[in-house]
């Protein structure tokens, strides 16, 4: 149950960073479905649906590319 609730924060704070990005990004650029990366926390795994966008210009604050 908890790896659960920490999988949909972690998703939404994701997906609240890329509505950020997306607000100031100049046109052309929107979202481009999502990747997938497995975090591991203390209780253990939790995969995540990291979201994209078209121009991979997304840099997510909350877990970076490469950290695990």
């Amino acid at each position: 149950l908890l790896d659960d609730l920490k999988k949909a924060l972690a998703e939404r704070a994701l997906n609240a960073e890329m509505d950020h990005h997306l607000a100031g990004d100049e046109a052309g650029n929107s979202r481009n479905g999502y990747g997938r990366k497995t975090v591991i926390t203390e209780t253990g795994r939790i995969a995540l649906e990291i979201p994209r966008d078209r121009q991979a210009t997304f840099d997510p604050q909350l877990i970076a590319k490469y950290q695990r």
